[in-house]
């Protein structure tokens, strides 16, 4: 399954929708604008929301927690490293592959396929297709690919 994400590039805090493979909106992201570290909420078109994301804000390199129905699901972290960013995704056991930088990267377990994300360069704003192995994984890999692009986000700032 797919899943398109298309941030606008002139928003005051963070606020788009992810798109399923036919254009429909599926999801709505939005961030909170004055707090203490940043946070993402997920919702579903009915409102309800399905994932939030909660950064860590005293920490050394990038640390993120993943929640959803309430319950810790995932930690996402950048590991130290010289040339390029490393990403580990404690909780369901993934790993980050690929290029994050140039916004194509894989994220497996044991050498299966999880999720690819590729970004679309000839676009108004940041646009992104994630391809998703299983459709259970949908709602914690969106959250894992939302947090890796705040990461970069927050490096190129």
């Amino acid at each position: 399954m797919k899943l398109y994400i298309k941030e606008k590039v002139f928003t005051w805090g963070d606020k788009f929708t992810v798109k399923d493979e036919y254009g429909r909106d599926k999801y709505i992201v939005e961030g909170e604008i004055f707090s203490w570290g940043r946070k993402l909420h997920v919702y579903n078109m009915s409102g309800c929301e399905v994932a939030f994301i909660k950064q860590e804000v005293f920490s050394w390199m990038p640390r993120y927690y993943v929640f959803i129905g309430g319950r810790q699901v995932a930690e996402i972290c950048q590991r130290f490293s010289l040339f390029t960013p490393r990403y580990t995704i404690d909780g369901p056991g993934w790993e980050v592959s690929g290029s994050v930088f140039g916004h194509d990267y894989q994220i497996t377990k044991a050498g299966r396929l999880i999720v690819t994300i590729s970004k679309e360069w000839m676009t108004w704003g940041d646009s992104y297709e994630l391809n998703i192995a299983d459709p259970n994984n949908e709602i914690i890999a969106l959250a894992a690919v939302l947090t890796i692009d705040c990461v970069v986000e927050s490096n190129n700032n």
